[in-house]
């Protein structure tokens, strides 16, 4: 029996009498259901059919739907880690309806749906705290609305309110005369300008905390709605500008999903490359910040050393260092130059050394192992009730891994290993790094010394467009090129969720088209989101000493947080 229809079975059998609409579609298993039936069916979908993981929640607008009473779906991603199945779930609500919060099943439907209320106008009855996560406290009206001008702006003109959890932010409740109120960014240079961390303090321990976000938002999503399919790909380096070519290949992959095309081995090859070269150097930005910021400055003047020189291979590959925008939906901008997987090679013997050093550098310093061994611990079930993905998950005891779990690109034939962690600290989420970075090399290794010939992209004129020389020199090519600068790349009508192993865990893309020349809805499912809801939970009770250790362990990236 398929996992389908196991599923539809199961569904049966404990809700008589309900005609759930549960179907398979452009490889995703899709449910739809009436929003009375949320909490009772999402609750016997976690605890009964293993599905352990909220991946995300989001809203989607039909502002011209026939039926204009039920203008908005509100869409779940789900995931079971031990059948390693997804789920969409789809519900249809109106204006002034509510649908119920799923925060009594899962902590990390905290933010999600804070972020459909705030983006929507989505009301989830039973959330703890539904207030706004992205804009500030003086936004009129839900930027991601269809009737919402892309180009409308509104700066805000008063100061922030300092709030807890569970105040109103405008009248926020009155503090113990014995806590001091303090804020730890945006102006901590830990924060990067982009965090508010706001405590109070009972002497050197944190007794209240809140976070504030949305001090990076570039409105990537509504952008996206606005522009043609390959013009998005220079956004998406800006997500997480750490580790730009993963973004690349994660949104160019869901498009060709929903496109229902394969591209050519070579491509595969260099955005495999690619994306683990770029996980090296996020994990050097993650490394070295997080010690730079507890004081250890050498090892953040030596790791960069190895970011450089990655960033030299980028640049002999496209022109650029930082936001790359390599890959084309369809395979690769170009292909590689004569002898860069040999220059990739030995790059990867100067970073093996690196990684080498930093080991003496840090792993065995009594500092350091005092600084994160026992800080912002996490067990395995809550980090999984938050949706952590990545290095943080596998740090928690958490064996889960995209690459291994549902490869691609080739990477089932690869021979790599997951390290795992067992206490979920920040000394856990290091260790874990480190040997990511060494298992990133034996990866590139393996592909560099067997990197395939043929073609770097598809040749199907309606998804790419021809080279120069066909443009210039016949007439055909010149045509095709008109036609698909004018028309737009054009995928059918449906809506698609596909996901990759990014630097910090899951990063999903949730596509919907309208067969038109531009994204209906590109929902961005950044791995940091999930994570960082738990930060008030990590640091309240400890040290305020711990905030910028923990802070720096989840590795976060606002291009991608805010969006």
């Amino acid at each position: 029996m398929s996992q389908i229809e196991s599923l539809k079975q199961d569904l049966h059998q404990r809700f008589a009498g309900k005609d759930f609409n549960l179907e398979h579609t452009v490889g995703d298993d899709v449910l739809c259901l009436d929003k009375q039936d949320v909490l009772p069916v999402f609750r016997h979908l976690k605890e009964s059919c293993g599905f352990d993981f909220l991946m995300d929640v989001c809203g989607v607008d039909y502002l011209n739907r026939e039926n204009r009473e039920k203008r908005f779906d509100v869409v779940y991603h789900l995931f079971s880690s031990r059948k390693v199945q997804r789920l969409r779930v789809k519900t249809q609500v109106g204006e002034n309806e509510t649908v119920d919060s799923l925060t009594s099943i899962w902590k990390g439907a905290d933010w999600f749906e804070r972020e459909a209320y705030d983006m929507f106008g989505l009301r989830f009855a039973g959330h703890p705290n539904l207030r706004k996560i992205l804009t500030h406290h003086e936004f009129v009206g839900h930027p991601l609305r269809k009737d919402y001008d892309a180009d409308r702006q509104q700066p805000c003109s008063s100061p922030l309110p300092t709030h807890f959890m569970g105040d109103n932010p405008l009248k926020p409740a009155a503090l113990d005369s014995n806590l001091v109120p303090i804020n730890i960014g945006p102006s901590h240079p830990a924060t990067h300008g982009t965090l508010r961390v706001m405590c109070a303090l009972d002497g050197e321990r944190i007794a209240k905390a809140n976070v504030e976000i949305g001090f990076l938002h570039r409105c990537f999503e509504k952008m996206a709605e606005t522009h043609p399919y390959n013009q998005v790909i220079p956004y998406t380096d800006r997500l997480n500008y750490c580790s730009a070519p993963i973004n690349n290949v994660g949104y160019c992959k869901a498009v060709e999903k929903l496109l229902g095309v394969e591209i050519p081995p070579r491509a595969q090859a260099m955005r495999v490359v690619l994306c683990e070269l770029s996980r090296i150097i996020d994990h050097i930005i993650c490394i070295g910040a997080n010690a730079v910021d507890l004081g250890a400055l050498t090892g953040f003047f030596h790791l960069f050393t190895y970011r450089e020189k990655v960033y030299s291979l980028f640049e002999k590959l496209c022109g650029a260092r930082l936001t790359v925008s390599m890959t084309r939906i369809g395979g690769m901008a170009q292909d590689a130059p004569e002898g860069w997987f040999d220059e990739v090679l030995k790059v990867c013997k100067e970073i093996e050394r690196g990684v080498d050093e930093l080991d003496v550098l840090l792993t065995g310093n009594k500092i350091w192992q005092e600084r994160t061994q026992g800080v912002g611990a996490i067990s395995a079930e809550e980090a999984i009730a938050w949706g952590y993905t990545g290095p943080c998950l596998r740090a928690a005891g958490v064996n889960l891994d995209l690459r291994k779990v549902t490869p691609y690109y080739g990477y089932e034939t690869l021979d790599f290993d997951i390290p795992i962690g067992t206490t979920g600290d920040v000394f856990d989420r290091y260790k874990v790094r480190v040997e990511e970075m060494r298992q990133s090399l034996r990866i590139i290794r393996q592909v560099a010394k067997n990197a395939p010939g043929g073609d770097y992209t598809i040749r199907n004129r309606d998804i790419v467009l021809p080279e120069k020389k066909d443009v210039y020199g016949n007439i055909e090519g010149l045509m095709n090129h008109f036609m698909l600068v004018i028309k737009g790349l054009r995928p059918p009508v449906g809506d698609i969720y596909d996901a990759t192993e990014a630097a910090n865990g899951e990063l999903g893309f949730y596509l919907v088209s309208d067969g038109s020349g531009m994204p209906y809805r590109l929902k961005v499912r950044p791995p940091c989101f999930a994570i960082y809801q738990s930060f008030v939970e990590s640091i309240t009770g400890g040290l305020v000493a711990d905030v910028i250790a923990i802070l720096g362990s989840m590795n976060l990236i606002a291009g991608e947080l805010d969006r």
